[in-house]
């Protein structure tokens, strides 16, 4: 099994532009943060108190960057990285700004500068979506406690500044589609500085401050998974009961019908 992408201690463009099809005003009333759903502003406030527990009956590393060699479906991705990245530079063109999809990324989301196309968002599949990929489907459909995939993709010049995960619960691996190389294009995981490789997978929790760059003057292209990180109880519990309500709130609701409605306006214009 080849090792993941290379980690290094190191403290220290234009938008491709997308049609809107008026997806972001169907988001609207999230741009408040007081018209966020009230069990995930309270989530969020009590984040501490459910991460210590997550965090005391994992069965995994409470690293910050995690050892891909621990998690065998990583080399599921590994293997098969040129056809998932031949489909989701198929799909490039079909992607929407994320803040559209999810307003809760509007204050983090640079406008239309990073993009991404949903194949599952917290247990819920976008069978069109996932229809264009039949690779990447095969291979997401044998990831153990799959939570959420799809493709991000930053533009050229892209900041996307610190911010963290909803829950220690999950855990996020990238696996590197397609990497500029004339500059940098690297994450910050808490203390440490990561750079994604074609063809290699980066495990990390994003409950850690996390902020990304794409210092170059070409797209970065990653398939990101989150997983459901392997807990005993009662941290299994307290993970479970909170992602069935994240699931069911408005706030992945939404997110769902204006993946619908992007999809909608965009078989409408290719009509």
């Amino acid at each position: 099994m080849r090792e993941g992408v290379a980690i290094r201690r190191d403290e220290t463009a234009e938008a491709v532009r997308v049609p809107d099809f008026g997806v972001a005003p169907a988001g609207a009333v999230f741009a408040d943060a007081i018209k966020r759903p009230l069990l995930i502003r309270v989530g969020k406030q009590l984040r501490g108190v459910f991460d210590r527990i997550i965090g005391a009956s994992s069965l995994v590393s409470n690293a910050p960057v995690l050892d891909v060699r621990e998690f065998g479906w990583t080399e599921l991705l590994r293997d098969n990285w040129e056809a998932i990245r031949d489909e989701a530079l198929a799909c490039e063109g079909r992607s929407p700004a994320l803040a559209s999809i999810s307003p809760d990324h509007r204050a983090i989301a640079p406008v239309n500068k990073w993009r991404s196309f949903f194949l599952w968002g917290y247990g819920y599949s976008i069978e069109e979506n996932l229809d264009r990929c039949p690779v990447t489907r095969s291979v997401v459909a044998q990831i153990p406690e799959l939570n959420s995939a799809f493709f991000s993709i930053l533009a050229p010049g892209t900041h996307i500044p610190a911010h963290r995960g909803v829950t220690k619960g999950l855990l996020t691996c990238h696996l590197g589609l397609s990497v500029p190389r004339d500059g940098d294009a690297r994450m910050r995981v808490r203390n440490r500085i990561v750079r994604w490789a074609e063809g290699e997978t980066l495990l990390f929790d994003d409950t850690y401050d996390h902020e990304v760059w794409n210092d170059t003057p070409g797209t970065r292209v990653v398939l990101l998974v989150q997983v459901r990180r392997p807990l005993r109880q009662p941290g299994k519990w307290v993970a479970d009961a909170f992602l069935g309500i994240v699931r069911r709130s408005a706030f992945v609701q939404e997110a769902r019908a204006n993946v619908m409605r992007w999809n909608a306006a965009m078989r409408a214009r290719e009509m």
